[in-house]
């Protein structure tokens, strides 16, 4: 029987596989199952932006509850679906398979292809739950001002956010990676993804869907300012923090020194 925790060792070990495989998917492959991690994140989300701003009187006399509370409800879970149903995560792929590129099991070519692919895939995924939620009415106005502040950042604020968040991210992903049962690798996924946005920090994938929700509902946002004021500077940043601060730190701890 395996150990409940594989050792830190054991989880580059770990990367390094399943970043192969990974690196090895045809690009319709991780086009598909990144739709479906784009819209397991969009469900995500928005049930994080639907409770968490959702409540107003909290945020106006206790703004850090009310971060909590959005931490709390909505990307854990969204993470947690990706995780363990296997879809194409861009954020999570920045890390993994780059662990496998060090080790020379992945090519420079196969590297990019799963990165491109998946980050094609989510924004479809994304846009794709968006629009259904959208066609719903259930979502509220609040969404607006988030998109808007999201879109307002400078390239800096949101290329560091971008590091900042994803070294979150792929720490969630690590560790679950490192957890054998379901109980365990959701708590591995809570910690980290939760303050990642109690932080206010910035996720390319999530924002994939509530930019385009915020826009949707009336915010005065354009493609242009989607595209290049958030989603490049966030998904420059997601990229440095999952492939430098996670990947390439631990596989050299463990692989070459």
């Amino acid at each position: 029987m395996p150990p409940p925790l594989k050792s830190p060792a054991g989880i580059v070990d770990g990367a390094i596989a399943s970043g192969t495989v990974k690196g090895d998917m045809p690009p319709a492959k991780i086009v598909l199952l990144g739709m479906v991690a784009g819209v397991h994140i969009g469900f995500g989300a928005c049930l994080a932006v639907m409770v968490g701003g959702a409540v107003p009187a909290i945020k106006a006399a206790n703004p850090g509850l009310q971060r909590i509370i959005q931490g709390a409800f909505g990307l854990p879970f969204g993470l947690l679906m990706t995780t363990i149903s296997g879809a194409e995560l861009f954020t999570g792929n920045t890390a993994i398979v780059m662990t496998s590129f060090l080790h020379g099991k992945t090519s420079l070519l196969k590297l990019l292809k799963s990165w491109s692919c998946s980050w094609v895939g989510n924004l479809i995924g994304s846009l794709f739950i968006a629009w259904l939620f959208y066609l719903s009415g259930v979502m509220h106005s609040g969404v607006m001002a988030t998109a808007s502040a999201k879109a307002s950042l400078t390239f800096v604020e949101a290329f560091v956010r971008g590091i900042l968040c994803n070294w979150l991210v792929c720490m969630a992903v690590w560790m679950a990676a490192g957890c054998q049962d379901l109980v365990s690798k959701a708590v591995a996924i809570w910690f980290p993804v939760s303050a990642f946005i109690a932080l206010g920090l910035e996720h390319s994938v999530a924002n994939m869907f509530i930019i385009p929700m915020g826009m949707m509902m009336g915010a005065k946002i354009t493609v242009s300012d989607l595209l290049l004021k958030n989603l490049l500077p966030v998904t420059l940043g997601n990229t440095v923090g999952g492939a430098i601060a996670v990947a390439s730190v631990f596989y050299i701890a463990h692989k070459k020194l």
